[in-house]
């Protein structure tokens, strides 16, 4: 496992960097694949690729998986930044709350007016459907319309 290790550790770590760019996990995550392509060794088809191929998808998954979770805490802690001290009745000053290079606020910033006042009043400040087709002067369906429009959106921008 030694040999293994020092022979494929360094492409492996540079497979992690480049999907992780900025992050201090490339380190871990080729250390914690090495540990699964141990503990996993026996569940290895070779009809189906290389054993090398599959050690690679390994750390590619680990490293995908991992930028994930913190784009999400990035995501969560702006969330965390919207609720503090923002008008509640104004979206605006909600989003004027993150920071300007927040990728929250780069996507919302896509978003039409109308659109990113319906995401941030339904999903920041919990208005119902039907409280937020009354605020807005539109019927329910026009409301939802929005919000899952405007949801897909958010979520394509921020991967």
């Amino acid at each position: 496992m030694r040999e293994l290790y020092e022979a494929e550790a360094p492409a492996m770590l540079g497979v992690a960097r480049r999907i992780l760019r900025n992050s201090a996990l490339p380190e871990d995550i080729v250390h914690d694949a090495f540990v699964r392509i141990w503990r996993h060794a026996g569940s290895f088809n070779p009809a189906a690729g290389s054993g090398r191929a599959w050690m690679y998808m390994i750390v590619r998954n680990r490293a995908i998986t991992a930028a994930r979770l913190e784009a999400r805490s990035d995501t969560e802690g702006d969330m965390e930044t919207l609720l503090a001290g923002a008008d509640p009745v104004d979206p605006d000053s909600v989003i004027s709350q993150l920071s300007h290079s927040t990728s929250l606020r780069r996507c919302l910033e896509t978003l039409s007016p109308t659109r990113r006042q319906s995401v941030v009043l339904a999903y920041v400040h919990g208005f119902t459907h039907a409280e937020l087709a009354g605020r807005l002067g539109v019927p329910i369906g026009t409301a939802k319309a929005w919000v899952r429009r405007s949801l897909l959106a958010l979520r394509e921008c921020l991967g």
